[in-house]
């Protein structure tokens, strides 16, 4: 099993948005998002449903960046 350094707090990825150049704010891992009882699930299981082919293979945490300002919704796959 893989650890996420941006789920454990262990690394901060800074990103600032392509559209207005203001910095985006982590939201936490994409397939929390998908219904109500996805954050208490198994993360690996997840993985391999999540519809990204190599998430699970690649060691590759989802997480979603949002803009403040525009709004702008960003996924970066962050490596474990």
């Amino acid at each position: 099993m893989s650890i996420c350094p941006v789920c454990n707090g262990l690394q901060e990825v800074l990103l600032t948005c392509s559209n207005c150049g203001e910095p985006m704010m982590e939201s936490g891992r994409v397939m929390d998002y998908y219904d109500d009882y996805s954050p208490y699930m198994e993360i690996d299981i997840m993985k391999m449903e999540d519809g990204y082919p190599d998430t699970y293979s690649g060691h590759k945490c989802p997480h979603l960046y949002r803009c403040t300002i525009c709004q702008k919704e960003e996924i970066v796959f962050i490596k474990e």
